[in-house]
């Protein structure tokens, strides 16, 4: 099942995994990250985490680049969880639809948030499997927060905890990820054309120091690593599914919502940062708010950062609201 993991350390005291685990479709297979203390032979369902990308770039590109030599991943096993990192299917490490082998205008949106959460699903049932528990944590950032969000709503039993970066919730009008017009099946995303969008959500003076030293450019080169076939173009690009971008446009940008947050009834935090342009404040409250259910909540919100705030100079302060998070026991 999994004949194509492989195991490492990367420093003496956490263990890197990386897994091939099938789908719920025939010729699927799922990239499943995983970072874990040398030392830890038994699991529990309180010190585990499976984590879930946004809408374009993959959890190794979000999650485990390293900045000034340590990645999100990194600190979750440093303080002693056993981590996951999912590639739902066309991103990362995962199977790409067979449809990305032709041009984008030849299919429909690949990968909307139902096929999404399918794939967390496959994920949470084999970590569940093989690590011998019945529940786990998720965390989740942007469509990832939807997804996952989805994904409790239904699976209550399944999840310890709940934490969500910048989870997609309704709109006002249409998301800055979508530049309009019809959608094909993926698009191309000039990763390396991503700085000045990045920076231009901080104020012009905030700007220089938003983004660690070298930063950005170890995280565009380790998402276009991600996919060799768009990265070997002149210039290169990385792709990226339309799935998500469709079901923006027709449930989050037009006030609809894809799931309902009050079906939710773990304990969940929210951290958010003070210049996302992607998911503003006022829709971070509302889904705060729609949280009616839970048996406690917190919202987390970060001065100076933006959408991509576990990328840049005050992450070490998400990473730090999540952990304890998760450490806390209010049962």
């Amino acid at each position: 099942m999994n004949k194509h993991a492989r195991a490492h350390a990367v420093r003496p005291e956490i263990m890197v995994e990386d897994l091939m685990i099938p789908s719920d479709t025939v010729g699927i297979s799922l990239h499943l990250r995983n970072k874990r203390p040398a030392a830890l032979k038994t699991f529990s369902a309180e010190r585990t985490i499976l984590i879930m990308h946004g809408a374009t770039y993959s959890s190794e590109s979000l999650f485990d680049t390293p900045l000034c030599g340590l990645s999100f991943l990194d600190h979750l096993a440093g303080h002693g969880y056993d981590v996951f990192a999912v590639d739902v299917r066309g991103y990362g490490g995962s199977t790409r639809p067979p449809e990305m082998d032709a041009p984008p205008e030849a299919s429909e949106p690949l990968v909307r948030t139902e096929v999404g959460v399918r794939d967390l699903a496959s994920a949470v049932e084999y970590i569940l499997k093989h690590r011998g528990i019945t529940r786990l944590n998720l965390v989740a950032m942007s469509w990832g927060g939807s997804v996952a969000g989805a994904y409790t709503a239904a699976n209550n039993d399944k999840v310890v905890k709940l934490a969500l970066v910048a989870p997609l919730w309704l709109l006002k009008g249409p998301a800055p990820i979508d530049a309009g017009g019809r959608l094909g099946g993926y698009r191309n995303v000039p990763v390396l054309d991503f700085k000045e969008r990045w920076l231009s959500a901080a104020p012009e003076a905030a700007r220089s120091r938003l983004i660690p030293a070298d930063g950005f450019e170890r995280w565009a080169n380790t998402s276009l690593a991600t996919d060799p076939q768009g990265s070997s173009q002149a210039p290169p690009v990385m792709r990226a599914v339309n799935g998500p971008i469709l079901d923006i446009r027709e449930y989050w940008a037009a006030g609809k919502a894809l799931y309902s947050a009050s079906d939710i009834r773990v304990p969940v935090l929210l951290v958010h940062a003070e210049w996302d342009q992607d998911v503003p404040i006022a829709s971070a409250q509302d889904f705060f708010l729609s949280l009616k259910h839970t048996p406690y909540r917190r919202w987390v919100e970060i001065g100076e950062g933006t959408h991509m705030v576990l990328l840049e100079r005050n992450r070490m302060q998400a990473f730090d609201a999540i952990s304890q998070f998760l450490g806390e026991d209010y049962s």
